[in-house]
């Protein structure tokens, strides 16, 4: 038997009521009561599992499942809004910090060539633009397959085990960069950079999924993705300083470059075996203390939270596979699909610049140093901006047309770029690349609107992967824009960006209208079925997922 969603809604996100159903009177039905704050912290008696009977459909689901926290789950269990809100400040700093910190050791690894082309890396490896574009094609395919794959390993072993053990691994791998010496060896390096590094999105973003109700999720990704900036502010200053090392030991800056930063982030893979807990209740090891990080009045609180918001989130054991028959069920929620189209091509315009800011402030002028620490500025208000577009998005409930802010701000500065005349001076080119890379990041919109919209821990676990797929596949496009002839100022390029802008902008209303119509269609069949087909469908359906009549999408 399936589980029954009664559209559980995003506290303070998506509208004023908790558990709705949509029926008025269907089981389950509640409305914000004074005793939940503000904020949406603190239990009340009116939530999901009030009724016995429902209580008791989801105490056999979780059982059949041997879900790891199902022995903290209670329908009666209360708390106050003060002591969640403790408790949830007691998990950003355990689990999205270091979250936060693992990412960032990912996401050096994967710019810090951006950096070590500014150094000569090019010319002293007999490479050219074209030759990179295709080493970073190689990685970006090798990590676009892994996804599935490393989500699906993830899954079956535990994240806490399988994150750790990949970050090892691509860290090994990086800092052998510092040996390459020809195309073949740098082709192979980002073939095994891909496969290692694929999966850790997905496997991460899932994880966070065990310990955060879906509305505390976007501002946390948001937080989340700061390590992109951070990683370029810190990773520009870290290599001006670092590419001055050139002649040490007779090797070029770039060397050390790769060989230091590969250090890094192996202390930071190895530590991340002792401080990543499997799940709420799973806190108790050698490392992290006989007693664990939480309570055991804390461990209910949190479990009975995560289930009264999205009751799915127990539906599944946390080191339970996703098998042939699951995947081929996300598979087919082709409701889903218009949310990866969107993750295809939504940041394919920032990512030619992106990649090539340093190199092409080299090639218009600027030195080394200049050409590295020039990148801090776009990166500074691109965190600022990633932080505002997601508060918006979840101050007003609404995903598609903020998300859409994104593109309608890079419209503008590409629009520049294109019209303005080669003989502009190099400050307002830079001027100009900066302001388009400053744009409002709306992947944490969209990572927490997928997670929303997936509604089963099967589901959530595929579509994850799926996503980010589709992800990668648009920077594979975008990493083949600009091309040797091209440069520097990729004239050609960036008329084909502003190409994929406008259509990305008229694809954001696209995919509200479809969810519009979706939710209209599934609400006028509820609306026919009698309240007692209601309670039969809502106990009984073998509907699941995204599939419920029950279940509205998020817009």
């Amino acid at each position: 038997m399936s589980a029954p969603i009664l559209d559980t809604k995003e506290l303070g996100h998506d509208s004023k009521e908790i558990g709705t159903s949509p029926g008025a009177s269907s089981p389950g039905a509640v409305s914000r009561e004074s005793l939940v704050d503000p904020e949406g912290y603190g239990s009340t008696e009116e939530h999901l599992f009030k009724d016995p009977t429902i209580a008791d459909y989801w105490r056999g689901v979780y059982d059949k499942a041997s879900y790891e926290n199902r022995h903290r789950f209670d329908p009666e269990f209360q708390w106050t809004a003060e002591e969640e809100k403790k408790l949830v400040r007691k998990i950003d700093l355990r689990i999205m910090l270091w979250a936060w910190i693992m990412f960032c050791a990912l996401d050096m690894h994967r710019r810090n060539i951006n950096r070590a082309i500014s150094d000569n890396m090019l010319p002293e490896i007999g490479m050219d633009t074209n030759d990179f574009n295709y080493g970073q094609t190689i990685f970006l395919a090798c990590f676009l397959s892994a996804e599935l794959p490393s989500g699906l390993v993830s899954k079956k072993l535990g994240a806490d085990r399988w994150i750790p053990t990949i970050m090892v691994g691509w860290s090994l791998v990086a800092g052998s960069q510092a040996f390459i010496s020809n195309r073949a060896s740098f082709y192979a390096i980002k073939a095994l950079l891909g496969l290692l590094m694929g999966g850790f999105i997905p496997d991460i973003v899932l994880w966070l999924t065990y310990f955060y109700k879906s509305g505390e999720l976007p501002t946390r990704l948001a937080w989340f993705w700061t390590a992109l900036s951070t990683v370029n502010i810190v990773g520009s200053l870290l290599a001006a300083g670092i590419l001055e090392m050139r002649g040490v030991r007779g090797w070029a800056g770039w060397r050390w470059l790769f060989l230091i930063e590969g250090i890094i982030t192996l202390l930071v893979g190895v530590f991340s075996w002792g401080l990543m807990p499997p799940g709420p209740c799973q806190t108790r090891n050698w490392f992290r203390g006989k007693n664990g990080w939480f309570t055991d009045r804390e461990e209910s609180i949190m479990v009975n939270r995560l289930l009264r918001d999205d009751p799915s989130k127990g539906d599944m054991n946390n080191r339970q596979a996703v098998g042939p028959k699951r995947l081929w069920k996300a598979l087919r929620d082709w409701e889903m699909w218009p949310l990866y189209i969107i993750g295809l091509t939504a940041y394919i315009p920032p990512s030619p610049p992106g990649t090539y800011l340093s190199f092409i402030l080299r090639q218009i002028g600027f030195s080394v140093f200049q050409a590295n620490l020039l990148a801090i500025p776009s990166q500074f208000l691109f965190a600022v901006n990633l932080l505002i577009i997601t508060w918006v998005s979840k101050k007003f409930g609404e995903r598609s047309i903020v998300s859409s802010v994104s593109n309608i701000w890079i419209f503008p500065w590409l629009v520049a770029l294109v019209a303005l005349p080669g003989t502009v001076s190099n400050w307002t080119r830079y001027a100009l690349l900066t302001g388009l890379l400053s744009y409002p990041y709306c992947h944490a919109i969209l990572v927490a609107w997928n997670a929303k919209n997936s509604n089963a821990v099967r589901t959530r676990a595929v579509s994850a992967a799926l996503y980010n797929m589709f992800v990668q596949s648009g920077n594979i496009i975008g990493s083949n824009i600009y091309r040797d002839d091209d440069k520097p100022l990729y004239k050609r390029g960036n008329k084909i960006l502003l190409g994929i802008t406008c259509f990305n902008i008229v694809l954001f209303y696209l995919v509200k209208v479809f969810y519009i119509w979706r939710n209209r269609s599934r609400e006028a069949k509820w609306n026919r079925l009698t309240e007692q087909e209601k309670i039969d469908y809502t106990l009984n359906s073998t509907d699941e997922g995204l599939k419920r009549l029950d279940f509205r999408f998020a817009h």
